[in-house]
């Protein structure tokens, strides 16, 4: 089996379903030890997995510097996006989100520290993080300048990691090509969004989309203002009593499924730094969405819950 693929939007590139968030390679403390040897190993099997897209960031560490090493000679084979707006490293006195700046002269540092890092001439996909405002986007002329980016070979492609309240009137500028959305089974606020963002004709990353294991399972799911509160997916979970539709499938794997069933999504982006867990990834998407009256019956329950 392989994992199919779906159109990203207008960029017109075909992408894997199921695609590597690089955030668990920034290293210690807020992610796993990994070696040098392991993270080479890691990389590699993502793409000998058929995977087609990395995603990841200034902000995510040692991430962009793993990917050229180890990935940078198969640079034709994966998509690659990276990131915008960043601090050029991590602030040593705080803890992420860190502040986040949109001038032009921070973006264009940002794009050219990620090319010297991926060792690579062109990004494919530039995305704005942390979802600014328009208005911010505005005064900041950020815009302009990614499209200066885009004018000069550096950048294929631009995009916004958004979320609400913000997500809206960026679709409505309509001037991204791909978003990067959040979304899964416990995560529903924005999947109408999505939908919305499809239509315009951009394309669609989705990131927690398997919820960082399975709800049902993790009681510190991802918190802080890009997600939800302590405890919130596994209440919601539990709220929706979906246990008896899993037949058969671990938490893990519905909720993966789940995600995968967005009619409107492109790809969603699953970081592990664990290669067995990468390969009961593929497993899961290799077998694609649910049945369609699962999906239906699932949503029906969970609505009240989202």
């Amino acid at each position: 089996m392989a994992i199919s693929k779906r159109r990203l939007g207008r960029t017109g590139t075909d992408v894997t379903i199921l695609s590597y968030g690089a955030m668990e390679l920034r290293g210690q403390p807020r992610a796993p030890a990994l070696s040098d040897d392991e993270a080479g190993a890691l990389l590699n099997a993502v793409l000998d997995a058929g995977i087609n897209l990395i995603d990841t960031s200034v902000d995510y560490g040692t991430s962009e510097e793993l990917i050229g090493k180890h990935v940078g000679h198969r640079r034709d084979e994966y998509f690659l996006a990276s990131k915008c707006g960043c601090p050029l490293s991590a602030p040593a006195d705080a803890t992420p989100p860190y502040q986040h700046d949109y001038s032009p002269a921070n973006v264009r540092a940002d794009v050219e520290q990620s090319l010297r890092r991926l060792g690579t001439d062109r990004l494919d996909l530039l995305q704005v993080h942390m979802s600014p405002s328009r208005d911010q986007l505005e005064a900041d002329d950020t815009v302009a300048t990614l499209q200066g980016l885009r004018d000069e070979g550096k950048v294929r492609f631009i995009g916004m990691s958004g979320i609400l309240p913000h997500l809206p009137e960026h679709i409505a500028m309509g001037v991204f090509d791909v978003f990067q959305i959040p979304y899964s089974a416990v995560q529903r606020e924005h999947e109408d969004l999505i939908t919305a963002a499809a239509a315009a004709g951009a394309g669609t990353l989705i990131r927690g989309g398997a919820a960082r294991g399975a709800p049902a399972l993790d009681k510190n799911w991802r918190t802080g203002p890009l997600g939800l509160a302590q405890g919130e997916g596994q209440r919601r979970w539990q709220t929706a009593e979906i246990d008896d539709l899993l037949d058969g499938m671990s938490p893990m794997e519905f909720t993966l499924r789940f995600t995968l069933s967005h009619p409107a999504l492109s790809t969603t982006i699953v970081g592990t730094s664990n290669i067995d867990h990468l390969h009961g990834n593929v497993s899961i998407a290799e077998k694609g969405p649910l049945p369609a009256d699962l999906y239906e019956a699932a949503r029906e329950r969970l609505t009240p819950a989202s």
